[in-house]
């Protein structure tokens, strides 16, 4: 039997969050995911944002894949001789102190390893749970801080990270994970490349399925239902929730 998508709910309720969780997929078939839009070239993957949030789900495959940056990291494809890269990201973007030390940093990436033609960006879809590879949710700094805390709820000091906050492209931040099979969460949207795209105060905590499911998890003996989170939403002139 499939493993059934945790159920966020009571998670988002605790936190306050209205807006959709957006999943990262590698799908065989994009037709469940519907409705679609298809990008145009050249264009951020997160110019359709408002897109995701009202419903929709964005397709990339090889061949259309938006910007030139969303094709390297999702599908390797590469648009000309690999040391021009380095060069254009310090030079034309400014991103590195030298090209000598941001080559060594692109080297030391790697790409996303797709297992289907099919990327696929938006809302989640409850039974394509198999093929979700990261959950993102889309926060202000008070629900950023609560959902690294929950994050960190189960982790010891012997593990990995539990929080991260690598450097890296807005695209990237979708699949950042050296082992997406541990429960691990990353500050995203931090990219300033793309956060035009976004509202002023939203960042982005993307999670393993393994962290969303421990995020899902958190019950009534955890910090969601303590009086921290009462005393920020009174001063926030915002209603208890219980």
């Amino acid at each position: 039997m499939a493993e059934k998508q945790p159920n966020p709910k009571n998670l988002l309720k605790r936190i306050d969050l209205t807006t959709p969780l957006i999943g990262f997929y590698d799908a065989p078939d994009p037709n469940p995911f519907k409705p679609l839009i298809e990008p145009k070239d050249g264009k951020c993957i997160f110019s359709y944002f408002n897109e995701w949030m009202a419903g929709k789900t964005l397709h990339l495959t090889k061949e259309k894949s938006g910007c030139r940056g969303a094709a390297r990291h999702m599908f390797g494809v590469e648009f000309g001789p690999m040391d021009d890269f380095p060069k254009f990201l310090v030079d034309g973007e400014g991103l590195k102190a030298s090209t000598k030390l941001m080559k060594k940093w692109v080297e030391s990436r790697s790409t996303y390893k797709n297992k289907h033609d099919h990327i696929l960006v938006g809302p989640l879809k409850e039974n394509m749970w198999e093929f979700a590879r990261s959950i993102s949710f889309y926060v202000n700094p008070d629900q950023l801080s609560m959902l690294m805390l929950g994050a960190e709820y189960n982790n010891s000091p012997d593990d990995p990270p539990a929080v991260i906050a690598p450097f890296g492209s807005g695209c990237m931040h979708l699949s950042p994970f050296a082992n997406a099979e541990i429960p691990q969460a990353a500050i995203g949207n931090t990219d300033i490349a793309m956060r035009e795209y976004l509202p002023e105060n939203i960042l982005a905590l993307t999670v393993t399925r393994s962290m969303f499911k421990q995020l899902c998890e958190l019950d009534e003996k955890s910090f969601l239902y303590k009086p921290f989170i009462t005393r920020l939403r009174k001063s926030r002139g915002l209603p208890n929730l219980d």
